[in-house]
């Protein structure tokens, strides 16, 4: 039998030339932008209702006892009967399965909590007093996974019971598409923020350019404005009961060109607070459990605020040869940030008398995405090896489950069961459930270190 030829094996340049189709010129790019825009409208709009509005799907009896209340189902339902005043779920047929909202189930969970067994956890723990805890899921090579990684972070911190906050600093909005946010323009993202913490340093400077007798720096229009916004004003609800949003879109990308010049005119400025800052002022973290950030692929002024407003530090990576070398460098590369911040802000504090600067993280984990255990088992043993507690032992495989739900634009924990068999079901929850599993094992632990330094120091 005669092999056939390679494809690039004899192709004409005639018929190569008349397959090419015209030149295209920067009117080109708008008609593509445009037809990918109608498209994604399209993809999107599958997954609204009838009023144009996203809605999450109801959760089923079974789902309840087995993954969100822990309970035997013959005992959910008997609670149910003797407290008619909780949700009593719908039925699609008269003496069918019982089906209930997510704010149906959290209203049970508290249920549970207050009348329920003691030893068992019906509610996430969260230390009181203490503040939210930011995590950032970042990595400056694309297609790792990032940002699916930290919406079903939410997703599943939400179906634990946690109030989420989600902050997308990605100006392609992905995130923002994910949870079905609405955004104008870089007013309604985190812009204004980083305005505000900018413009509010410059009146600061300001007052104390008065005090030697120097003229004050204007305030332009922008920061004018932008001293007036608060976090608030820029949170949106979602379709999930408890995540919220604030979004972005392709204007947030002009912060990267406009935070270099107001660094440049007011050195002094420290532009990695902005965010932490901002957040904190305005009782943001008093008012969430966990707030995730979902970051650019690059390693610019908005990653690096939200690296250093982070936590928790969390960096997908394929368990390829050409991904473990790339996130290798974008190690390197956030070393050479901060320890040049750091070093920056050290010569002015040593000479000043002041504490030096010095980032610090609760928790730096790297997470295998998009695992193939067949092909690539080898390869993540090796990056175990060299990485150590570093490389989350958990691996995100690729699923059924995982493919159909990105083909209906939401997350594997927003899709119907019935849609699948129950075993593939099952089974492509169970890698992002392993993932949770690691990241509120380190969160607890964080917390729980919290509490006990803070009880140490009370003591004292």
């Amino acid at each position: 039998m005669t092999p056939l030829d390679p494809p690039y094996f004899n192709i004409s340049p005639d018929a190569a030339m008349l397959d090419l189709g015209d030149p295209t010129g920067t009117d080109g790019f708008a008609r593509i932008a445009d037809a990918c825009t109608r498209g994604r409208n399209d993809l999107a709009s599958r997954g609204l209702d009838d009023t144009g509005a996203r809605r999450l799907r109801l959760f089923s009896t079974w789902e309840i006892t087995r993954y969100l209340i822990p309970v035997a189902t013959a005992h959910f339902r008997r609670v149910l009967k003797a407290n008619p005043d909780l949700p009593q779920g719908t039925s699609e047929v008269e003496g069918g399965a019982k089906w209930f909202t997510l704010t149906d189930v959290l209203r049970l969970r508290a249920h549970f909590a207050t009348e329920g067994s003691r030893n068992k956890e019906y509610l996430p723990y969260r230390p009181k007093g203490l503040p939210a805890k930011l995590v950032a899921v970042a990595n400056f090579k694309g297609g790792v996974g990032k940002t699916s990684t930290a919406a079903h972070l939410a997703m599943s911190a939400a179906l634990d019971g946690y109030k989420v906050l989600v902050i997308d600093l990605d100006s392609q909005g992905s995130m923002t598409s994910i949870f079905g946010g609405k955004v104008a323009d870089e007013w309604q993202t985190v812009f204004p923020l980083l305005a505000r913490h900018y413009a509010s340093h410059l009146r600061a400077d300001n007052q104390r350019r008065m005090d030697r007798g120097e003229a004050p720096q204007p305030l332009d229009q922008t920061l004018s404005d932008a001293l007036k916004i608060t976090a608030d004003s820029l949170i949106q609800p979602t379709h999930w009961p408890n995540i919220d949003l604030i979004g972005a879109q392709l204007n947030l990308y002009w912060a990267e060109f406009q935070i270099p010049v107001w660094r440049m005119a007011a050195r002094g400025w420290k532009l990695w607070d902005a965010l932490t800052d901002t957040l904190a002022a305005d009782g943001i973290l008093d008012r969430y459990d966990i707030v995730f950030l979902d970051t650019p692929p690059a390693l610019g002024y908005l990653t690096i605020n939200g690296l250093a407003a982070s936590d928790i530090l969390l960096v997908p990576t394929g368990a390829s040869f050409l991904e473990f070398d790339s996130t290798g460098r974008f190690f390197d590369m956030l070393h050479a940030t901060f320890q040049s911040i750091e070093e920056g802000e050290n010569i002015a504090a040593r000479a000043l008398g002041r504490d030096e600067l010095a980032f610090e993280w609760d928790a730096v984990r790297t997470v295998i995405t998009r695992y193939d255990g067949a092909q690539q088992a080898e390869l993540a043993g090796l990056m175990q090896a060299y990485l150590g507690r570093n490389l989350a032992p958990s691996r995100q495989g690729f699923t059924a489950l995982i493919g159909q739900a990105g083909e209906q634009v939401s997350g594997i924990y927003e899709a119907d069961y019935r849609d699948f068999n129950r075993e593939t079901y099952i089974r492509g929850r169970e890698t992002f459930d392993d993932t949770y599993a690691m990241f509120k094992k380190l969160l607890l632990g964080i917390w729980r270190r919290d509490e006990v330094e803070a009880a140490t120091k009370g003591a004292a």
